[in-house]
């Protein structure tokens, strides 16, 4: 069974510095149209889903940046998993807002 998880994930392109954000960009809009709950944070965009549909927008964001103009991304992510249940931004950050 696949359980909701949340994965951040920051994707920074080698590409000219003119460039950078039009290709960020290209990654952001692949996460928005995944169907999935995401956050766009200053650095890093936190996604939530099922383990194999967050991984699979993960790669497609990266194959963005790609099509994109890049030659190279550096990709950082932090996951949390639960063995048994799922895992929400809202049990994180819910009370601040």
């Amino acid at each position: 069974m696949s359980h909701t998880i949340n994965l951040a994930i920051q994707v920074i392109p080698k590409v000219p510095a003119q460039n950078l954000y039009a290709v960020i960009d290209k990654a952001i809009e692949v996460i928005q149209q995944s169907g999935l709950a995401y956050k766009v944070c200053p650095f890093e965009t936190v996604i939530e889903g099922p383990y194999e549909k967050v991984m699979e927008t993960a790669e497609a964001a990266q194959q963005a940046c790609f099509a994109a103009g890049a030659d190279e991304v550096l990709v950082f992510m932090k996951l949390q998993r639960r063995k048994n249940a799922d895992v929400a931004m809202e049990e994180k950050v819910g009370k601040y807002r």
